[in-house]
């Protein structure tokens, strides 16, 4: 019990003191407000356009969940097929890298004729950005199992698809985990970095929007509040891998 309140209250008091320095020093040192904004122009930001960045930020969200969903799915499936084949991973794993290293600001003009601007545009960035980490967490994970326990599987007939799903994917679990975790910051990454490049039609705004519109115009206070939202939704998606992770691993590993 002591040991929980001690790590709720050590961030907190740390994070009291840094703004607290902040605070003054902005103050002492007479920092124009378009170079760093103070805690309390920061909270005033808030205060303005609190609406539109919680809208924004669930737009966001919706977003970059849907993109991390979608390449958690289509990473896991391709690492399932790596797995059973070392001549289709060594043809197919250049073009999973591929899928890494791509600049999005090359392939933006090409995801916009395919899906027009908008939703569905950003989930295909955040997809792409956050898909490498689960291929290649899940495709170590299926590949990982002790052999003796493959050669086991075997002495008993077992088919592929018996000591596919009874053996190597309750294996990968932990690794497929670690591979959402960095996935799920990169999705959020990912749907801002896709809100910059392509964006949304009509009215709707999301986080990356506001962080653009804000940093060409100087408003730095209100920067420093959509980058606040930005933090706090890439904490949140982490918490609940954190969480989804648990039964994950309870679920495929107790024995």
């Amino acid at each position: 019990m002591r040991e929980a309140m001690l790590r709720v209250l050590l961030p907190a008091i740390t994070l009291v003191i840094a703004l607290a320095i902040w605070q003054a020093l902005v103050s002492v040192a007479k920092i124009p407000p378009y170079l760093l904004p103070s805690p309390a122009g920061v909270g005033d930001a808030f205060l303005r356009k609190g609406a539109d960045l919680g809208r924004g930020t669930l737009l966001t969200g919706v977003a970059a969940l849907a993109g991390f969903g979608a390449a958690v799915v289509l990473g896991t499936v391709t690492a399932l097929i790596f797995s059973q084949s070392k001549l289709i991973r060594l043809s197919g794993y250049p073009y999973a890298i591929f899928f890494q290293t791509v600049p999005i600001v090359a392939i933006a003009p090409w995801i916009v004729t395919l899906t027009g601007y908008g939703l569905p545009s950003v989930i295909v960035v955040a997809t792409i950005i956050s898909l490498f980490p689960i291929i290649t967490s899940a495709t170590t994970g299926l590949l990982s199992v002790d052999r003796s326990l493959l050669e086991l599987f075997r002495l008993h007939r077992a088919s592929r698809w018996q000591t596919l799903w009874k053996l190597q994917f309750p294996a990968a679990i932990r690794y497929l985990v670690t591979g959402m975790k960095a996935s799920s910051g990169l999705a959020v990454v990912g749907a801002i970095v896709g809100e910059f490049f392509v964006g949304y039609s009509g009215a709707q705004h999301g986080l990356g929007y506001y962080i653009r519109s804000s940093s060409d115009n100087l408003k730095t206070d209100e920067l420093f509040a959509a980058m606040i939202c930005c933090t706090l939704l890439g904490v949140l998606v982490f918490v609940s891998i954190n969480l989804a992770e648990r039964f994950l691993l309870r679920r495929w590993t107790e024995s």
